[in-house]
């Protein structure tokens, strides 16, 4: 039957459980709570996430050349970048990207969303991925999934209103319920359910652009007071400057 993992390849296979651990300096992380009205920032090559801990993706079983990974890359992450790129170029592109993602709900990974990864892992600014970065993406999403599970107390497969408040503070973030429920009607799928609910890619999405657009108000606040006097133009700066 259908796996219940929030992200996969559509394809059935091994798991992939590479070892990770919570990175430093996050609530959750056995670090002090933050000083001031902001999570602390992310520690150099951390995710953006807040409190993560190991979790699995789905891959497809290992092909005949997975032994052949390169130094670095996991043979099943081989496996299944060679499953997602479907023109054989070398590369992962968006498009191949957001045909490999899926939601719990089988509703593929939105555009946005796919495009903000790539271009986090995309080191040459080609718009694609080499295998290196596709391996590191697959850990991130890996991060992520686990972290969307751990806040999806219904295990309904999506976050609602309250589950998306509740994460929201655990990252260490002081935000009102009124913004929350702004969040949610910005980015759940549209659908005449009373109660919506976000899945899995716009749970990252606006987690990250959360992340980027707080230490770039950080980086204003020196005095860390949550209050900042900004010009129109440092405004618009601020903002572009950090858009994912």
């Amino acid at each position: 039957g259908p796996s219940p993992c929030p992200s996969r390849c559509p394809v059935s296979g091994a798991r992939l459980t590479p070892s990770l651990s919570p990175p430093q300096g996050f609530p959750g992380a056995g670090q002090p709570p933050p000083v001031g009205p902001y999570p602390p920032p992310a520690t150099p090559g951390a995710s953006p996430a807040r409190g993560l801990s190991e979790g699995k993706v789905t891959a497809p079983m290992a092909s005949p050349h997975a032994g052949n990974a390169p130094p670095g890359v996991d043979p099943e992450a081989l496996s299944w970048f060679q499953t997602v790129d479907v023109d054989h170029s070398g590369f992962i592109s968006v498009k191949e990207l957001k045909q490999a993602l899926v939601n719990n709900n089988w509703s593929s990974f939105n555009d946005e969303t796919c495009l903000l990864m790539i271009n986090m892992f995309d080191k040459t600014r080609s718009g694609r991925i080499d295998v290196y970065g596709f391996s590191a993406l697959l850990r991130f999403i890996q991060q992520w999934r686990s972290l969307f599970q751990q806040y999806d107390r219904d295990q309904s497969g999506s976050i609602s209103f309250s589950e998306l408040q509740q994460a929201f503070s655990q990252m260490g973030y002081n935000l009102s319920p009124q913004f929350s429920q702004l969040l949610l009607a910005r980015y759940a799928q549209r659908s005449p359910n009373p109660n919506p609910s976000i899945q899995l890619d716009r749970f990252i999405h606006i987690c990250m652009q959360l992340q980027s657009l707080t230490d770039a108000f950080r980086e204003k606040d020196t005095a860390l007071v949550g209050n900042v006097r900004l010009g129109y133009e440092d405004f618009l700066t601020m903002v572009v400057t950090r858009m994912l």
